[in-house]
């Protein structure tokens, strides 16, 4: 098996977006997913505080390339635009430290 990496990122929704945001997340489209996967992205997991905070986490080979392979899709330019008036600010992507296996 080959070794992938972590990576974890925070998001943060405009105020009284959260229940919208959710609803858009419970049908990502077919493509989406599979530009995801094509780009090397394992084990996407998504989670969300009641005040909009969002933890997203995933796995790959290399993380930023796998981002930047899926970035450049017509689906994904598509998708975050589709996303884009949900959010403040930029995402902040964090370092891991700690790990148990």
């Amino acid at each position: 098996m080959k070794t992938r990496k972590r990576m974890c990122g925070i998001w943060q929704l405009k105020k009284g977006k959260l229940r919208q945001y959710l609803k858009a997340h419970a049908a990502v489209w077919p493509e989406m997913r599979s530009a995801m996967r094509k780009a090397g992205i394992r084990n996407y997991s998504m989670f969300y505080r009641p005040d909009g905070m969002l933890v997203g986490y995933f796995e790959a080979k290399d993380p930023v390339k796998s981002l930047r392979i899926c970035a450049g899709t017509a689906v994904s330019r598509r998708w975050q635009s589709y996303m884009r008036p949900f959010f403040e600010g930029k995402p902040l992507f964090l370092k891991e430290y700690f790990y148990v296996s």
